[in-house]
């Protein structure tokens, strides 16, 4: 060191009041309680720190990742309901060609049930019909045969009746 620079501590030393054997003993015992409070303080905070900060980057990472997964939710239920859309349209669809089908069977069958009721009722007509035609041949054989009897004034024989009867009955056929 040189003497002047010697000269300048000694005075500044003196000026200020230094008492080197306290001073190098409070300047040891700083030493040491720097080294107990980084070993014993400031490295578990800094580790707590570390692991903080792990967990929100975690937390982060995580976040992400439901986010993607809520996404991927929303994109798979929205998904699902388009298909489930689509089939019941379908099966609406189908519901509504089926009830078309249903419609145009029973139709059918109504309209062959009202057939079947015509046809029957035009054959009761007809029999009826066929019944009553009969029926007035005879009446008008008896009431021909009556009146030429009555008319003529004798008394005809069953083959003059028959005879009379069937020729009414083949003029009545005939018109």
């Amino acid at each position: 060191m040189s003497p002047i620079f010697a000269n300048a501590v000694t005075d500044i030393t003196t000026r200020f009041g230094v008492d080197w054997p306290h001073l190098i003993t409070q300047c040891v015992s700083f030493l040491i309680l720097a080294f107990l409070l980084y070993k014993f303080a400031y490295k578990p905070v800094l580790q707590v720190l570390e692991e903080r900060r792990q967990k929100i980057s975690d937390s982060l990472t995580n976040a992400d990742r439901i986010k993607e997964e809520l996404a991927n939710a929303q994109a798979k239920s929205q998904e699902i309901l388009n298909q489930a859309s689509v089939q019941a349209n379908k099966f609406i669809e189908e519901a509504r060609q089926s009830a078309a089908k249903v419609l145009e069977v029973e139709t059918q069958k109504a309209i062959a049930t009202a057939n079947d009721i015509i046809s029957k009722a035009r054959q009761a007509n007809e029999a009826e019909l066929a019944r009553m035609k009969t029926e007035l041949r005879r009446e008008v054989g008896r009431l021909v045969v009556s009146t030429t009897a009555k008319v003529t004034g004798k008394i005809l024989t069953a083959d003059d009746q028959n005879r009379l009867a069937e020729e009414t009955n083949h003029q009545l056929a005939s018109n």
